[in-house]
């Protein structure tokens, strides 16, 4: 039975008019839009209409449907090709699925948007198979750069290379070899985690560090044996790094950061909507990155809807948090509405918080990057403030510390409800805190690709007890009643949500092994943490996350059926469209 309603007509941002032939039918490639102004269509006239498909709404009935109409923004009819047909009219847009999959837009439930357009700028060092391939990209950036200027890359992993770097120290190369590749550059090259950086000779020296230099709170400088440093900094120790390299940003002129910050802005969206993705919630951004992207959200040049998370100490967000509060901003645009801290590191560069030591490195527990305690008087701010706190914990004391600090914050505040507080990434947990999350109403805010990408290096870190009992526990997280959620880190991952759907269902590891295949979620339910369980992660499950009458029309179409095939052709899957707001903002055919 069709599903159709009316509801008041909303102003039609800027950067969504389109002009389509009418009743302009799609059966492959879709016509250019020409972004020009069109008088408003007749009532019960839509914009786009979808048939032919199986429309995956994910209601709560988990109806599938053929046919979709989208008006002003919005879901304006569910149901059969018949029952959807008198939406078409003159202006309306048609588009024969043929047989695809449409569910809704897949949310991004935890990415660094900014991070993902300047990864797209520096050096790419995922497809490194060695550290000597690392060496050689930047021996050839070196050549082509001025003396002075500072060689950026992200993405290497130690873990990743097909033999050790030699030599090494804990696993890790040490510097004088990409030293004697760039004598007059200084480099730093970010871990893929994010969570430790590697730097030559010269930029040692620029920022200061030699044998005598003390780790900083919450990061170390790695040495060798004669106690020199290698050129490995972990945690808060990049931020030595960071800040001489810092220095040649601003140095810029203002229009030259903001024409640098606006061309991430645009790298990140351009590759998001590629991927299916119409809602992101990015993991940590300041002020001036608010200030851009509002100022973006009121020229409409911002497709992807962001949920931004601030971060900052309790000082730095004290007198700011009620001006930058915003909910729905430029048609549901932009949102802020929560915080960010960080616990602990990664478990990659053995910077996560545990219990015990490692088992690869039995002499670290890890590291505690924030203490507990000032998350806490963050805490106790936003909940005052009416701002959701999401907090990085990795390693089960890192859990642990955020579970009883958000407990204690919920306790002295019995007046507060629906809080919706989560935990970023909650990768590894303590048999016994397990249950916590549901009992505190915590979100495990969590991303599938990281059992599979991480899976053939926990065991190293962790010893099979412990990674069996408590790493990447989707399935004992749901039974116990918590809400869990998927996304990428990216750029730590790449933002593929077929990817990270794929490992979230298989847990198939590289050499075709799986990580405890029994924590491996459904497929529906798997979809639902990118969707549903995203859109109520960011208290937003009445505007997405399912395909219902009044919500926005954000919709991803698939070329394959990704609930119903062979989980070997998963894979295969593309995206074919990219639907925003009722208009198709990504076509694969174009």
């Amino acid at each position: 039975m069709i599903r159709r309603t009316a509801f008041p007509r909303r102003s039609v941002f800027p950067l969504l008019l389109f002009a389509a032939a009418a009743c302009a039918t799609d059966a492959g490639e879709s016509p250019e839009a020409t972004g020009a102004d069109i008088s408003p269509l007749p009532e019960g006239v839509a914009e786009l209409v979808l048939t032919n498909g199986k429309i995956a709404t994910l209601d709560g009935q988990d109806a599938v449907v053929s046919a979709l109409a989208a008006r002003d923004g919005r879901i304006a009819a569910l149901g059969a090709d018949d029952e959807v047909a008198d939406w078409v009219g003159e202006g309306t847009r048609v588009i024969d699925l043929g047989g695809r999959l449409a569910i809704p837009g897949f949310i991004e439930g935890h990415g660094h948007f900014m991070g993902l357009g300047n990864a797209q700028m520096i050096l790419d060092l995922t497809t490194a198979d060695t550290w000597d391939d690392i060496v050689a990209m930047v021996a050839e950036a070196a050549a082509d750069a001025e003396p002075g200027v500072w060689i950026s890359g992200r993405g290497w992993h130690q873990e990743k290379w097909s033999r050790p770097p030699d030599p090494m120290v804990e696993g890790q190369p040490v510097h004088e070899g990409l030293s004697a590749a760039s004598p007059d550059n200084p480099v730093i090259l970010t871990h893929a985690s994010g969570h430790a950086s590697f730097v030559n000779g010269q930029a040692l020296e620029l920022a200061g560090i030699d044998a005598d230099a003390p780790n900083p709170p919450g990061g170390e400088i790695v040495h060798d044996a004669a106690g020199r440093p290698t050129g490995v900094l972990r945690e808060t120790a990049q931020g030595l790094a960071r800040r001489v390299f810092n220095e040649e940003g601003a140095a810029r002129s203002e229009a030259e950061r903001e024409a640098r910050a606006r061309e991430q802005v645009r790298l990140a969206n351009e590759d998001l909507l590629r991927k299916g993705i119409t809602s992101f919630q990015d993991a940590g951004s300041g002020f001036g990155t608010v200030d851009l992207l509002r100022t973006l959200a009121d020229e409409g040049a911002l497709p992807v809807r962001m949920y931004v998370m601030l971060q900052g100490g309790a000082e730095a967000l004290a007198g700011r948090l009620d001006e930058y509060r915003m909910i729905g901003y430029a048609d549901n645009r932009l949102t802020v509405r929560s915080i960010k801290q960080v616990v602990d590191g990664a478990l990659g560069s053995h910077g996560a918080w545990l219990l015990q030591p490692y088992a690869d490195m039995p002499s670290s527990t890890g590291l505690a990057t924030t203490m507990p305690e000032e998350i806490e008087r963050v805490a106790r701010l936003a909940i005052e403030r009416g701002y959701q706190v999401n907090t990085h914990a990795i390693g089960d004391r890192g859990n642990r510390e955020v579970l009883d600090l958000y407990e204690r914050t919920f306790a002295d505040h019995p007046d507060r409800s629906d809080l919706r507080w989560r935990i970023e990434h909650a990768q590894h947990i303590d048999p016994a805190d397990i249950p916590r999350f549901a009992e505190l109403g915590v979100i495990a805010s969590m991303q599938g690709i990281h059992a599979c990408s991480d899976g053939p290096w926990v065991m190293l870190r962790l010893g099979e007890g412990r990674a069996r009992s408590g790493a990447y526990v989707w399935q004992d997280l749901m039974g116990a009643g918590a809400i869990v959620t998927n996304g990428t880190d990216v750029p730590v991952e790449d933002a593929d949500p077929l990817a990270s759907f794929h490992c979230t269902v298989t847990r198939l590891i590289e050499g075709g092994s799986t990580f405890f295949e029994g924590q491996a979620m459904t497929r529906e339910d798997a979809l639902k943490s990118y969707t549903r369980a995203n859109a109520y992660a960011a208290f937003e499950e009445d505007l997405k996350g399912t395909l219902e009458v009044g919500k926005l029309a954000d919709i991803t179409v698939l070329s394959r059926d990704i609930l119903t095939i062979p989980a070997d052709e998963i894979l295969q899957a593309e995206v074919d469209y990219t639907i925003v707001d009722g208009r198709v903002e990504y076509s694969r055919a174009n």
